[in-house]
């Protein structure tokens, strides 16, 4: 069955739009913070997937697709590859951190186990994917074909920003740390045409973020100047992003 891409009005993308989201918020929202339940979270997690499903199959896709999660071999390398890209990027953030007084490192707890290793792997990954798929998956397949990628990747930017409704209230640093992000995994979901990679570089550095206090005893000693810290190590995954648009794009002028 091939797709079948409808022609959707304002009103329509709106509406699919905020199923998405009240999907993505209810796990935190109604789980944690209503219920205070890791179950009520976990199973609200796991039904944004087939929402997420049915919203695609209504844009006229086969589901997933609507979401450009294929699973061509090239996609899921460099999901490969973007996750662990991002993990030595936190690492190497930590140790900046700990040289420039933002981290203090006491001593190794080696608390670190495979169970818990697994663990962290699936808790870190289906928020990460449902994320992606309302803040960048979304917001590409909204846009025409022929869009101007910068567009793309601003528009991407401030949603993401916008879907962290529950620390806006942290103030205007935690607002652009998360600019720099989705710049960063905006970026390279534009340069692969694909949303695997995005996820590899989210799902790499919340993963990286939930093993360090199972492998080393951290103590974050200025929370300002970390936020700054992660801004400017995404911006460096974003700058990297760019010459990789710049030389797709260079390729496809010679080809034309």
């Amino acid at each position: 069955m091939k797709d079948v891409r409808r022609d959707l009005s304002k009103r329509d993308k709106l509406f699919l739009f905020l199923i998405l989201f009240l999907a993505y918020q209810a796990p935190e929202g109604i789980g944690m913070r209503l219920l205070q339940s890791m179950s009520v979270l976990s199973v609200l997690m796991l039904l944004f997937f087939p929402v997420a499903w049915l919203v695609g199959r209504a844009m006229g896709f086969r589901g997933y697709d609507a979401w450009f999660l294929d699973l061509r071999k090239s996609a899921l390398v460099l999901l490969c590859v973007c996750f662990i890209a991002a993990i030595s990027a936190k690492v190497a953030a930590i140790f900046l951190g700990m040289h420039l007084g933002i981290y203090q490192i006491a001593s190794n707890q080696l608390s670190l186990t495979f169970v818990s290793l697994l663990s962290a792997m699936a808790m870190t990954f289906f928020p990460s994917v449902a994320e992606d798929i309302v803040t960048r998956g979304f917001v590409m397949r909204m846009f025409p074909a022929n869009s101007r990628w910068l567009a793309i990747v601003l528009v991407s930017s401030v949603v993401y920003v916008l879907n962290h409704i529950y620390r806006l209230a942290n103030g205007p640093v935690e607002w652009l740390m998360l600019f720099c992000f989705g710049l960063a995994y905006a970026s390279v979901m534009v340069a692969s045409k694909s949303l695997w990679p995005a996820v590899g570089l989210h799902w790499g550095w919340n993963f990286a973020g939930a093993m360090s206090d199972q492998v080393a005893d951290i103590t974050l000693l200025d929370r300002q100047s970390q936020s700054f810290l992660s801004a400017g190590v995404h911006l460096v995954l974003f700058a990297i992003c760019l010459v990789w648009i710049r030389q797709r794009n260079a390729r496809q002028s010679i080809s034309n």
